[in-house]
């Protein structure tokens, strides 16, 4: 839905109670620190306590670069990568305050990147620096929270949504991107057998399974150049001994 729809998330409530489970829908803006508060307070008054959170709100507003407004850069951003921020910084409180107390916690943070945001698509700048931004984000949360019995890892899903649903695509493609292929990594890192994994972007969808890799230091030069006019012929060699870059026509 948009906005505060209920809809959409009633009806998967409505899905997990006819299946004998326990669940809530919440209409907050996931985009205001208020309403991500409120979104982790329900699901602590709800159920008692808090043990996953999966960040997965998302809006499109795609644009190339030169054609953007301000107002398409911030709605994404504020989505996507505040949104993110907002509920998994509640969160993170409500743990670091268990754990204060003498408790133990035995939590997840699992925060949806993108391809889009790990290898660049034209026409995404938004959207892809929101993505880029959640993969790092959940390697700091990562780095943060250990201390206090909480992982944080991240999917970049392959996946067709409401938000790709009007993209007339073969059948062939539909099954590839089936969000079936998605679901069981999120229901694997929200288990006690990923216990040990924190600070990973995994990519996940009907094709195949990965681990992306962030930001390494490549090729280094130890001697860096001290003048303007010798980083030319000092940066050279590197650019040339650089492994090729995963773009987006290597993911279909």
């Amino acid at each position: 839905g948009s906005g505060g729809d209920a809809g959409p998330a009633q009806d998967v409530v409505n899905e997990i109670k006819a299946a004998g489970g326990q669940a809530a829908a919440n209409t907050d803006d996931i985009s205001s620190f208020a309403g991500a508060k409120n979104i982790v307070d329900q699901a602590i008054d709800t159920f008692g306590g808090l043990d996953v959170v999966v960040n997965n709100a998302g809006i499109l507003r795609d644009r190339m670069l030169f054609s953007m407004s301000e107002e398409e850069w911030d709605s994404v951003i504020k989505v996507h990568l505040k949104g993110t921020f907002g509920t998994s910084r509640f969160a993170a409180e409500y743990w670091r305050n268990r754990s204060k107390d003498g408790k133990t916690n035995d939590a997840r943070i699992i925060n949806t990147s993108s391809v889009a945001g790990l290898y660049a698509n034209p026409g995404q700048a938004n959207y892809g620096a929101a993505k880029a931004g959640i993969a790092t984000f959940t390697q700091i949360a990562a780095q943060e929270l250990s201390r206090y019995g909480v992982t944080a890892n991240a999917i970049a899903p392959g996946a067709l949504t409401r938000l790709t649903e009007d993209l007339n695509l073969p059948d062939e493609m539909l099954a590839k991107f089936d969000p079936r292929w998605v679901a069981p990594i999120v229901t694997w890192l929200a288990s006690p057998l990923s216990k040990d994994v924190t600070g990973h972007v995994i990519e996940s969808n009907g094709m195949f399974l990965a681990i992306a890799e962030s930001w390494q230091r490549g090729p280094t030069l130890n001697t860096p150049p001290a003048e303007a006019e010798d980083v030319d012929a000092a940066i050279r060699p590197l650019l040339a001994a650089t492994r090729a870059r995963t773009t987006m026509a290597d993911i279909n």
